[in-house]
């Protein structure tokens, strides 16, 4: 079964350049890795502008270059972030990251899996932040977390992903026929170019 929350376009075609990582649970413990991430994002940064030339003589092709290098650098991470921190560390399913090159945007797809008594609250915030304007919802989370020095999942980030880079976001949750069973979210951000 799946639920789809925001705007899960599966059905975009497939691309020739995507690069995709995996982060296995039998490894080192996920959580352990949570110092690689901005390691795995400059990696994601590094490769994904190699597609974005720059004319040295031309400023606006150098800073166009920068600036999808930052947006990539910024989402992967906050992405990888978010999978890793709410990952069901009792679930053998890995954590992946893909990034897909299309002609207009690029298109970041996270998969992790999620607790149980974390799909409820966490589609609640999705719905929530789905409901509101993304700049409206942004500083009205601000000044929540300026009031609440312990909460840890604001949001934050998927919001600046929202008002800062224009980024189209969904999510699709699907619950994996397996013993014990398993339920993995797919964040899906889209960002155009």
């Amino acid at each position: 079964m799946n639920q789809i929350f925001g705007e899960f376009d599966d059905a975009l075609q497939p691309n020739q350049e995507y690069l995709i990582l995996g982060f296995s649970p039998s490894a080192k413990s996920i959580r352990q890795r949570w110092r690689n991430n901005g390691l795995s994002a400059n990696f994601l940064a590094d490769y994904m502008v190699t597609f974005f030339p720059a004319d040295e003589r031309d400023p606006k092709t150098l800073s166009r270059r920068t600036e999808m290098q930052d947006a990539v650098r910024y989402i992967a991470n906050e992405l990888l972030e978010n999978a890793m921190k709410f990952h069901d560390e009792a679930s053998r399913q890995p954590i992946t990251i893909k990034l897909q090159l299309h002609p207009d945007c690029l298109v970041f797809w996270v998969t992790n899996s999620v607790r149980s008594e974390a799909i409820a609250p966490f589609q609640r915030f999705i719905q929530d932040i789905l409901a509101a304007q993304p700049l409206e919802r942004y500083l009205q989370q601000l000044e929540q977390n300026a009031l609440n020095d312990e909460h840890t999942a604001s949001g934050i980030g998927l919001l600046t992903m929202m008002v800062d880079y224009g980024a189209i976001v969904g999510w699709k949750f699907t619950q994996l026929e397996q013993t014990p069973p398993v339920m993995t979210v797919t964040t899906r951000v889209q960002v155009p170019i």
